[in-house]
């Protein structure tokens, strides 16, 4: 769809005043259910459109994302708007003095940016609320979460607010709303995508693309995937082949889960069942089931990942500010540094060695050709407010997670719609595959999305431009 709409407006066959206006009217006239966007530059955002048309008039060579509207995670910093992290303790921030990088690269390539959309507190959960903006709901089902952390992106990609708009990644912020949403996500190998400055989980944090569909994850990768000065992990130019082969893995294993935490719900297993056998019927790929304790030998890989991601960012706040500012943080924000300042420097060195060991099990699994399929949730949702059933405080456990691993690991995992929950949620199927594989999984994406396309915006809503 992104290159369609960019390609009408490099001809003028559309502008990009049209598609800015689009955005804000589509905001404007359903946001205030969904609560997906938290910010708006609606002058600025026209005023650039208006210099794409003149700059289209005059017979200039416009980028692949040409006037294209976007919609900025809150976490990702637009010059000019604050970032608040969803956190109280930065509702007064100053507007940020330069776009991040990963904006920095979509709109050199002609992305206008609209607005910002609503996060976790530091993006700390697996549902999209804090105490700065509230709680975002899901286009599909309103009562349940769109997921997190780029909640918010996600909504406002289901609800047709925008062709795009960013994501990042660091235990499954991508790919969670993705699958709650019924859009594509990937996060891609870890070091593809530059970062710009340290994250608060070091190891893993990506930026990666959110899309309704496969082609369009494509395009997002190839403009925002390089290297660039400080990012320790970045990898060299071309060194991961994007192109579309179509090119499908010799084998394709499938589980549960990444960690034996016990059978699915029933729900997700029906639903998974029935993907494993469109992979073999539809798409034509043998499926070889294995039990989690024959992929990840090494220990509980979503416990592991607690530790370390909790750990990291209490530490990089510091216990006297997160005691300083305990009444002014989430409950369910609150919680995890709580935890993470209970983390021994032991605990945390032999959870960080554990990674290598997770790690060798992927890659001598998977090697250069086969991919891995699971569930992207083992849930069929949790409530908008994060608050479950029977539970005081908001939080999510990590017996519903599939998503930790690849960012230990740093393998690539792309999520895809497969299916609807009896509550209204999507269901996702996510394709794991090898270390510089992005491009095959994203073959099996396409190869999936071909046998069963999925909806571009959820029921009651319009595609943000028809194409």
């Amino acid at each position: 769809m992104l290159e369609t709409l960019a390609g009408l407006v490099r001809t003028r066959k559309v502008s990009a005043r049209e598609l800015v206006q689009r955005s804000l009217d589509q905001i404007a006239r359903q946001d205030d259910v969904l609560n997906a966007v938290v910010r708006l530059r609606a002058d600025e955002a026209l005023a650039e459109a208006d210099a794409v048309d003149a700059a289209a008039a005059r017979g200039e060579r416009l980028g692949p994302l040409a006037g294209l509207p976007l919609l900025a995670k809150e976490a990702h910093d637009v010059a000019g708007l604050p970032s608040t992290e969803g956190s109280l303790t930065l509702a007064d921030a100053p507007p940020a003095p330069r776009d991040c990088l990963h904006i920095a690269r979509l709109r050199h390539a002609g992305a206008i940016v609209v607005g910002k959309t609503n996060i976790p507190e530091f993006c700390f959960e697996g549902f999209t609320a804090n105490l700065v903006y509230g709680v975002t709901r899901n286009p599909w089902a309103p009562e349940w979460s769109p997921g997190g952390s780029s909640g918010g992106s996600a909504a406002a990609l289901a609800a047709g607010y925008a062709p795009i708009a960013t994501a990042s990644d660091g235990g499954g912020s991508i790919r969670i709303p993705a699958a709650f949403c019924g859009l594509a996500g990937l996060k891609p190998t870890h070091g593809l995508v530059a970062r710009d400055g340290a994250p608060s989980w070091m190891d893993f944090t990506t930026d990666g693309p959110l899309a309704t569909t496969v082609a369009d994850l494509r395009l997002l990768l190839t403009v925002t995937a390089g290297p660039a000065p400080g990012d320790p992990a970045t990898l060299p130019a071309g060194s991961v082949d994007l192109a579309p082969t179509g090119r499908l893995p010799r084998r394709v294993f499938a589980a549960p889960r990444f960690a034996d935490w016990g059978p699915l719900p029933p729900v997700v297993a029906d639903l998974f069942a029935d993907a494993l056998e469109a992979l073999e019927t539809d798409v034509g790929l043998a499926v070889e089931p294995l039990e989690p304790r024959a992929v990840l030998q090494g220990g509980n890989v979503d416990e592991d990942w607690t530790l370390m991601a909790a750990a990291e960012q209490a530490y990089e706040k510091g216990r006297a500010w997160i005691e300083a500012n305990q009444e002014r943080l989430h409950p369910a924000f609150r919680g995890a540094m709580r935890f993470g300042l209970k983390v021994s420097f032991e605990e945390y060195l032999a959870a960080r060695r554990r990674r290598f060991e997770y790690a060798r099990d992927l890659d001598e699994l998977l090697g250069s050709d086969a991919v891995i399929v699971t569930p992207t949730m083992a849930t069929e949702g949790y409530p908008a407010d994060g608050l479950l059933s029977g539970e005081d405080h908001p939080g999510t456990p990590s017996s519903v997670y599939n998503t930790q691993a690849q960012n230990v690991t740093g393998h690539p995992a792309l999520s895809v719609p497969a299916g609807v929950c009896p509550n209204g949620v999507p269901f996702g199927l996510q394709i794991t595959g090898p270390r510089f594989g992005d491009g095959l999984v994203l073959a099996v994406g396409e190869a999936w999305e071909t046998v069963k396309p999925w909806p571009r915006v959820a029921p009651g809503y319009e595609e943000f431009w028809p194409v």
